[in-house]
């Protein structure tokens, strides 16, 4: 009789090695997404207070939450050089308390302009950094610095993982507390400011002092929206042989404000305004003359430069010069005789104190 012929098993061995890859490829994807959730990230908030940096920060804080890391944000040490052994000892001190395996701090005072990477091996144990820097001409420095960044601590997730197993660093009796944030600061764009102007002029008009008050919204690094208001101050008075006439004025302006970001030091200011000035005469004549009240409005034109000084939790004093013109001005009349005028043009000199909440 012939010999019947085992079935074939050609199929059954075919299937063996797709479900070999398939589970391989779950594994890994499993070890990947337990090593990403493993490692915690401390971003350096930075310190300047930049509306392009505060997105660079946002960026980074998307792409690492993606990536599935832990991620913190706390105050960095001050320091000029990044790489010091101040800011590396600040370092190793807020990784030991917080168990911290990577520091990226994003570096530029008006954007960024790249980023510090500081990679905590525990095995050795030592701080490595490795730094990514953007070309003058890149064009979306937030979003291209946020992916330059990952892929540098992405090469570095096997090595903070293994070194996980080994942790050498000695743990300090008294460790210095680290404050980390669990959220970011959201740009400051709104601005306030308080304080006083002298005013001026070349028409006979003494000079007067006004409460004022500014409020500004930040557009971009270097330009900012600003309302100004000044009133309620002293009033001079114009004295001739027929009498007295007091002139108050008051002003509101509206227009755009050239200045650095709030930092430490001093950063030059410019702005450019238009808006309307409000005069009001009081006349007292001596007898038998008449004293009555005049009031007029007019176009009020401003343009001033000065300087910021820039001051501990985002306080800042802004002294400035500004040369006004009123359009039309105001002549003060005394027996139909012109014997003074104001807004042609007038000076002031501001001095105010200001914040960024």
């Amino acid at each position: 009789m012939p010999k019947r012929r085992a079935p074939s098993s050609s199929r059954a061995r075919g299937r063996a090695p797709a479900r070999l890859l398939c589970c391989a490829l779950a594994a890994l994807a499993f070890m990947w997404s337990g090593r990403a959730e493993a490692v915690t990230v401390a971003l350096l908030r930075p310190a300047a207070a930049a509306p392009a940096l505060e997105e660079a920060m946002f960026r980074l804080q998307g792409e690492l939450l993606a990536l599935g890391a832990s991620v913190a944000i706390t105050d960095g040490p001050t320091a000029p050089d990044s790489n010091s052994a101040e800011v590396r000892a600040w370092l190793e001190r807020a990784a030991r308390a917080r168990g911290v395996d990577a520091f990226i701090a994003v570096v530029g005072d008006d954007e960024p302009v790249g980023a510090d990477v500081w990679i905590c091996e525990r095995s050795h144990p030592r701080l490595r950094l490795s730094r990514v820097v953007l070309e003058a001409t890149t064009d979306d420095r937030a979003a291209t610095l946020a992916i330059r960044t990952i892929e540098v601590l992405r090469s570095s997730f096997v090595t903070l993982e293994l070194d996980r197993h080994d942790r050498t660093l000695p743990q300090a009796a008294s460790p210095e507390p680290v404050l980390i944030a669990a959220t970011p600061r959201a740009p400051a764009r709104l601005g306030f400011e308080a304080g006083a102007t002298a005013l001026a002029g070349f028409g006979a008009v003494g000079p007067a002092l006004l409460p004022l008050v500014q409020v500004d919204w930040a557009l971009g690094s270097w330009l900012s929206l600003q309302a100004t208001a000044a009133g309620f101050g002293t009033r001079p008075r114009v004295e001739t042989a027929a009498g007295g006439v007091g002139v108050a004025r008051e002003f509101a302006l509206f227009g755009l404000c050239f200045c650095a970001p709030v930092r430490t030091g001093i950063q030059p200011v410019l702005t450019l305004s238009s808006g309307a000035l409000h005069t009001t005469l009081t006349a007292e004549a001596n007898v038998p003359n008449l004293g009555h009240r005049a009031a007029r409005w007019a176009l009020l034109v401003d343009a001033g430069a000065g300087a910021r000084v820039g001051l501990p939790a985002r306080l800042y004093v802004t002294m400035a010069g500004h040369l006004e013109l009123a359009e039309p001005y105001v002549a003060v009349h005394v027996l139909d005789s012109v014997v003074a005028t104001t807004g042609r043009p007038n000076v002031l000199f501001t001095l105010t104190i200001g914040a960024r909440p």
